[in-house]
């Protein structure tokens, strides 16, 4: 079983428009909504693929109260903790070339509901395969709230996707794999070694269309998809993290690891909304994609 952590739970609402032009009124060609946040949309992904997935992290309010009944459409178990703040909204607008994201900031968390969670979690993580945290925190949750969660998950492997101060304290918990975004990388470190030095075991950047670059205890190496592809890249970051976890619980080598969320990661793009992926694409590009040591 993998257990996905989603603190900063959210409602997602897309909208797909011809050309986002700003300052303006743009008409919605259609609308998109249902439960996300990092961490559920890699459950998503990971229900798909027909693995075992938990989904935990906090919600609450109206908006939790429709996190809550998508992920029972969707199939996905709900093992999310209540907090009394309301959940977010997240809107991302997507026109042919690219998406415009708005995140809420979430609910302000008591120390009382954050205590709560950590012993819920150590709970829930006792079964698990791999653990993954990933997203921000929302308001109250201390800065080192995934440290706090990586100990807590005891000798399970753990997954760390998040950024800036979250991701620099959780360092000190030695995950198993961290994968920020190029971005993110250059906002705390000069390098994937440092970040390794700092306490990952493995760090993998992603590069958007140029791939995924992976500095390991076994190697370093660099995938990149066969070929560009366009639409809504706002999962696909999501389902790197879904392949790197599965990549965990099976034990498969690094290459095959890396040609795995990569191709994923693409096929991902060319569907329209987050936590889904274009099946047809994904077995097309998988024998294609290009890793080599670096």
């Amino acid at each position: 079983m993998i257990l996905t952590v989603t603190l900063n739970a959210a409602l997602d609402i897309t909208y797909h428009v011809d050309a986002l032009v700003g300052h303006a009124t743009n008409r919605v060609r259609d609308v998109h909504q249902r439960a996300g946040g990092k961490g559920v949309n890699v459950a998503r992904v990971l229900h798909a693929l027909g693995h075992d997935v938990v989904v935990t992290g906090l919600a609450g309010g109206g908006t939790g109260t429709d996190i809550r009944n998508d992920l029972a459409t969707a199939g996905l178990r709900d093992e999310l903790v209540d907090v009394a703040g309301e959940s977010r909204r997240t809107v991302t607008i997507v026109d042919d070339s690219d998406a415009t994201v708005l995140n809420e900031p979430g609910p302000v968390v008591t120390t009382g509901e954050w205590t709560a969670f950590v012993t819920r979690f150590a709970q829930l993580a006792r079964p698990a395969d791999v653990v993954v945290l990933a997203g921000s925190l929302p308001p109250g949750v201390p800065a080192d709230g995934y440290a706090q969660l990586g100990r807590a998950a005891g000798e399970r492997p753990v997954l760390l996707d998040t950024s800036g101060p979250a991701l620099l304290a959780g360092l000190t918990a030695r995950p198993a794999v961290v994968k920020p975004n190029r971005h993110e990388l250059a906002e705390i470190a000069a390098s994937p070694q440092a970040l390794r030095a700092m306490g990952a075991r493995a760090v993998v950047v992603s590069a958007g269309a140029d791939g995924l670059v992976a500095v390991t205890g076994e190697g370093s190496w660099r995938a990149r998809p066969p070929e560009r592809v366009a639409g809504n890249p706002t999962g696909a970051g999501d389902a790197v993290v879904a392949a790197l976890a599965i990549g965990l619980a099976t034990g498969a080598a690094w290459p095959d690891r890396l040609r795995d969320a990569v191709a994923l990661s693409a096929a991902t793009v060319l569907h329209p909304a987050a936590g889904a992926y274009d099946v047809d694409a994904y077995a097309r590009f998988l024998p294609t994609v290009s890793v080599e040591e670096c």
